[in-house]
């Protein structure tokens, strides 16, 4: 069994994928070819925004957004305790200081009201300037955008929805990728729209964002001569090959995987919702499910269950092991443990069992008739 059966995507898709990229090998037209401009007006259509500009990986999209920004040294970027490390890591390349927030001890999200604590202390401390929130659609599901908006307009700050896990989530009709004033997403194989290596979006709908990020993609060069360079940028572009393989892959996304993953989640929780804390997906919420993650009482529950779906050949993954605050590198900035106690319990008891559009109801069911039998 397979965490993410990329095998069984591929064989679904063989016969579209292999045209795909043998279209490309055809033209010879690696980078920036065709199908990354198709790409970008079919996903900006997708999610409601006015612009895409796909660039070589998600944590780009991250530094990429932060540039266009402004973001730099002095600046305070709010982000979650409990997710993935490019989240603090791409403010950190710019020179700016990343406070941590805790989350929802119910949907793993950054939690608003722990939000405007930290932004209050910020502002009474007086050493830096809040600039920017990134929340994270974690595991697929969108972050407490009305919430967050509402702070962020309070405090005069930006938002930079981090959409890795979250393309094909919705809150009620407005989709993942459309909340932020700028919004990323990545192409990571495991991501719910992956490619076949590494690649990523942004979102936005200013001209002059959209205008600027073009630029930054390409070593900030200006729009009319690419050998001539008005600011330092990087070189992040989505490979022509990647592209292709991304427009037959959102076809299927689409027409059926989104929907058979809402599905297997579904088949998840009515199994296990008396037996462990399943996911909690709010009122008008939808998930494009990245991860089926489960809670247990204790690490050591967690541990031997883990344990016990290793003997039976079932993989399964801690997301995360380390609270970011807790990672070698931020250990000077933090305040204390005890401004992060739902991330610290949910770093200690989580465990994400297998999902993809290409999993069966009997594996379900082997997988939880062990959690169930051995919990």
């Amino acid at each position: 069994m397979q965490f993410k059966d990329l095998k069984a995507q591929y064989l679904a898709l063989k016969p579209q994928i292999d045209y795909a990229i043998q279209s490309v090998l055809d033209t010879s037209e690696f980078i920036l070819g065709d199908p990354v401009k198709e790409l970008e007006n079919i996903l900006a259509d997708y999610v409601g925004r006015k612009y895409c500009v796909t660039c070589a990986n998600g944590t780009d999209s991250l530094q990429l957004a932060l540039m266009a920004m402004g973001v730099g040294k002095g600046d305070a970027v709010f982000t979650s305790d409990f997710t993935y490390f490019a989240s603090a890591g791409a403010p950190s390349l710019l020179g700016a200081t990343v406070i941590f927030v805790d989350i929802d001890e119910r949907t793993f999200n950054i939690s608003f009201k722990s939000l405007e604590d930290a932004i209050i202390r910020v502002i009474s401390e007086g050493k830096l300037v809040p600039k920017v929130i990134i929340p994270v659609d974690l595991f697929g599901l969108p972050a407490d955008y009305p919430q967050l908006i509402s702070i962020a307009k309070k405090y005069n700050l930006k938002i930079l929805e981090d959409g890795a896990q979250g393309f094909g989530g919705r809150i009620m009709d407005k989709k993942a990728c459309s909340f932020g004033d700028i919004s990323i997403t990545s192409f990571f194989p495991a991501k719910p729209l992956g490619c076949y290596g590494d690649g990523g979006a942004i979102f936005t709908d200013d001209d002059n964002i959209a205008e600027h990020l073009y630029s930054l993609r390409a070593q900030g060069r200006s729009k009319n001569n690419k050998y001539e360079h008005c600011e330092i940028g990087i070189n992040s572009r989505l490979d022509t090959l990647q592209a292709a393989i991304l427009l037959e892959k959102f076809k299927a996304f689409v027409d059926y995987e989104l929907q058979a993953v809402n599905e297997i989640a579904d088949w998840y929780t009515r199994r296990l919702e008396n037996v462990v804390t399943t996911p909690y997906i709010p009122f008008g919420y939808y998930s494009s499910w990245a991860q089926y993650t489960i809670m247990f009482k204790d690490t050591e529950t967690r541990n031997r269950i883990q344990s016990e779906l290793k003997k039976h050949g079932i993989p399964s993954m801690i997301y995360y092991p380390l609270a970011l605050h807790q990672q070698k590198v931020y250990k000077g900035i933090c305040k204390n443990d005890t401004d992060y106690q739902h991330t610290l319990q949910a770093v200690k008891t989580v465990l994400s069992l297998p999902i993809h559009p290409y999993l069966k109801e009997d594996e379900v069911d082997k997988i939880t008739k062990i959690i169930i039998k051995n919990i």
